[in-house]
């Protein structure tokens, strides 16, 4: 998907100059790079597993080294994941315990596998004119996770601001993201660290390990993830983990959103601007609801890209939220959204037949069947002794040992 003269714009592409006329008519460059962050974030969904039944409920299916290779990116070998983010969820609301789920903790809470740090390799750097970093986060999947995005409450972002923060203001930020983005647990080897000094302590490290190359970060997510993203950029740029120990030059960091509910109040929007080396593009689909919550006390961060899927010929009538909010469905309205006062056409040659991977947005009269991105008998396998048991984790891959390096 990337391709044109991307290495030589990548700059460009990434907000260097906010996307100033770029974005009506949407430029074609941007719509492969936005797509290819979206894909990289798509990996998230179809590496999770989500069968509740599962003892392995919450954990991605794949090792590091295997999942570029077993998720539908265009080009696999341009990044390598370097860690895994767990992320600790909590089922209290206001004090009271909203669930008694029975996750692998045994208590009010669980561990959850939340995303991933790449990081391009040299093939990659190559293609793209740098060495780029990314971090991805996926939206909302497990129940304590809902509960997260119940806890509507503001709290003090002055945590991840730093200095930054230090203005006589008190930015804050929806208290239930800054949990899931803050909170560890002793508890769990997975999750002895929060997220967030997971994705610091490796972004630490390879900004150290590449030092001498030129490098960018970019951080990507959809729904809760875009939240994350939101607070995980400006975390890293804030607390200065975009450079190097030896050096006082500053990489870019941009922040690739897609379904981004609101992350913070005015206070911390004016903070994420200030911010020199930092930039946010925020895709929107006109008929998603979920952008505009919470409703009161919320403020917009970033540059707005807005699309409408509804002008899409392929799609049925938006008839439902998950249709307008589904991240497949918004890739298609980038490689086709040709502004309000023209019409919608493929751009970028982007199969149609995507968009009922998981959901049912596909026009009827296409012939392709809804949530068909399924795993073979959904990872039932016949044993040796006739019986059929559950194998949706590589069996040579052990998370156990992976939260002993954390």
């Amino acid at each position: 998907m990337f391709s044109g003269d991307m290495a030589g714009r990548w700059r460009e592409l990434h907000g260097s100059e906010h996307w100033d006329g770029m974005l009506d008519p949407l430029d074609v460059d941007l719509r492969r790079c936005l797509i290819a962050y979206g894909e990289m974030i798509m990996a998230t969904y179809e590496a999770f597993i989500g069968e509740s039944r599962s003892p392995n409920a919450g954990l991605c299916r794949y090792p590091r080294a295997d999942l570029f290779r077993r998720v539908d990116l265009s080009h696999p070998g341009w990044y390598a994941a370097t860690r895994y983010i767990y992320a600790t969820a909590s089922a209290e609301v206001h004090g009271k315990v909203l669930l008694r789920p029975l996750c692998r903790q045994g208590c009010g809470r669980e561990c959850n596998w939340m995303g991933y740090v790449a990081v391009a390799t040299d093939e990659g750097a190559a293609a793209l004119g740098r060495r780029d970093i990314v971090v991805a986060w996926r939206g909302t999947q497990r129940a304590l996770e809902w509960v997260a995005d119940l806890k509507l409450t503001l709290a003090s972002a002055a945590g991840i601001l730093g200095p930054e923060g230090a203005d006589g203001s008190d930015p804050s930020v929806h208290r239930g993201y800054l949990s899931l983005y803050t909170s560890a647990d002793e508890g769990s080897k997975l999750s002895k660290q929060s997220a967030r000094m997971q994705v610091l302590t490796e972004v630490a490290r390879l900004m150290d390990k590449y030092k001498d190359e030129e490098t960018s970060i970019t951080v990507v997510g959809h729904s809760l993830g875009a939240t994350l993203a939101t607070l995980n950029a400006v975390d890293i740029v804030a607390n200065a983990y975009n450079k190097s120990p030896d050096s006082d030059s500053r990489v870019p960091v941009t922040a690739t959103v897609f379904g981004s509910p609101r992350t913070g109040d005015r206070d911390f929007r004016d903070v994420f601007h200030r911010l020199p080396s930092l930039r946010m593009l925020r895709v929107r689909n006109r008929p998603d609801r979920i952008p505009h919550y919470p409703p009161v006390g919320y403020a917009d961060v970033g540059v707005e890209l807005l699309i409408d899927t509804r002008r899409s010929p392929f799609l049925k009538p938006h008839g439902n939220e998950s249709q307008s909010h589904d991240l497949e469905c918004h890739l298609h309205g980038i490689a086709g959204w040709q502004g309000d006062h023209r019409g919608f056409e493929l751009v970028v040659d982007r199969d149609v037949a995507l968009v009922n991977k998981f959901d049912d947005c596909l026009a009827d009269e296409y012939p392709v069947p809804v949530g068909w991105k399924v795993h073979n008998n959904k990872n039932m396998v016949k044993g040796p002794d006739g019986r059929w048991v559950l194998e949706d984790h590589d069996p040579d891959y052990d998370e156990e040992e992976e939260g002993d390096n954390l």
